[in-house]
């Protein structure tokens, strides 16, 4: 018998290979601006803040499912995103939405010998879900479901990460057809919804796949994931939610409670009265458009152009004209102390760009797109 530990055969994390560009980066004489990651940097907001100190007497367990006010808070939530109601027993909250990504898929029923789709650039924890259930991740196109395998399960992540691209509700209407016909659960991650950027996603708001108009009040087979790290600068709070068919919900519930996944306390008091004030969201999404609006003008000045699909989100999705190696980009802005994330992390279809972070200080955003526009053109 093989000792343990045993390896599960996972790709490397895909971060240690950038440790190399975040040295040459840190050596820049007034420091790195660090655009790699999408982790927040602006505060809090004070009233979440509070909502966390007033449940800190939380001395016993916390409940798996969410109390009832966070759920409620879900539901009234989603009703604000024209998301069909699926009750109290289709919400619960998630210790972050990567947790959800990472582990929905066992928790669900996954298992070897299952294929399940992802896109074919994508954040890579969805290839990691199915991968930790035994699975078979296959890469595919998410705006063409006419041409996808039979599957067990399909991840889609609109607006998309790194690109930014949304599905429009005929779009999404295909993806659920297919997924039906194929008796198919679809896990749709929308992580991202608060940040549009361009018509007609900033009036209409970006659709969910349990949109009334996509679903038309069915949400079986489906689970939405949402996080609020980056509509509330919550992510050391690890707060997100589930919310879709709860036949599935109730599944995964019952796990969760076997193996303890559940939300503090006070991080669900902090989550309800979050959810509940879309003024902070807005305040927080003209900051991030801001930022963007000027790292936009910096890379165009390079002759470097963004994704003319990447409408919502926290990152610009750059190539230059010509070139294939994002590699290359890494390292020429590496060179300006400026650290963004290869396009290779997210896929094959994805060589030959890079993802640029918005999530920065007023601060390094500046400093990033001086340095910019001072280089001239990068790879000649």
């Amino acid at each position: 018998m093989t000792a343990l530990p045993r390896p599960l055969a996972l790709p490397e994390f895909p971060w240690n290979l950038l440790t190399p560009a975040k040295e040459l980066a840190n050596s820049h004489p007034d420091g790195i601006c660090d655009l790699s990651v999408g982790t927040p940097v602006d505060p809090t907001p004070q009233f979440i803040r509070d909502a966390l100190v007033e449940a800190s007497d939380a001395h016993g367990y916390p409940s798996v499912i969410g109390t009832r006010q966070l759920r409620e808070a879900i539901l009234a939530w989603g009703a604000r995103r024209r998301m069909t109601d699926v009750g109290v027993e289709g919400v619960i909250p998630t210790i972050g939405s990567k947790e959800a990504v990472a582990w929905f898929p066992t928790l669900l029923g996954v298992r070897p010998g299952d294929t399940v789709l992802v896109p074919e650039v994508a954040y890579p924890t969805y290839d990691i879900g199915a991968r930790l259930a035994g699975a078979t991740p296959v890469p595919v196109d998410p705006t063409r479901p006419d041409t996808w395998p039979d599957a067990a399960l399909v991840f889609l992540n609109s607006p998309g990460n790194p690109d930014g691209h949304v599905l429009s509700i005929p779009q999404l209407r295909a993806a659920l057809a297919w997924a039906r016909e194929h008796e198919a659960v679809i896990i749709s991650d929308e992580c991202y919804a608060a940040l549009p950027w361009t018509t007609p996603w900033i009036h209409e708001g970006v659709p969910s796949i349990l949109d009334e108009a996509v679903c038309e009040g069915d949400p079986s087979g489906v689970i939405v994931l949402y996080s609020l790290s980056k509509q509330s600068n919550l992510a050391g709070y690890r707060a997100a939610v589930a919310y879709g068919d709860p036949v599935l919900i109730v599944q995964v519930v019952e796990l969760r409670k076997h193996s303890g996944l559940m939300v503090p306390t006070p991080v669900q008091h902090a989550m309800t009265l979050a959810l509940a004030d879309d003024e902070h969201v807005e305040a927080q999404r003209r900051v991030y458009e801001a930022r963007r609006d000027m790292l936009l003008e910096a890379v165009e000045s390079l002759g470097l152009v963004n994704d003319p699909n990447s409408a919502a989100g926290l990152y610009l999705w750059v190539a230059k004209p010509g070139n294939s190696d994002s590699w290359a980009l890494v390292n020429a802005c590496a060179e300006l102390g400026i650290l963004v994330a290869p396009g290779d992390f997210y896929g094959e279809a994805a060589k030959g760009r890079v993802r640029i972070a918005l999530t920065a200080s007023d601060e390094r955003i500046r400093a990033a797109c001086e340095r910019l526009r001072a280089a001239g053109p990068l790879l000649g």
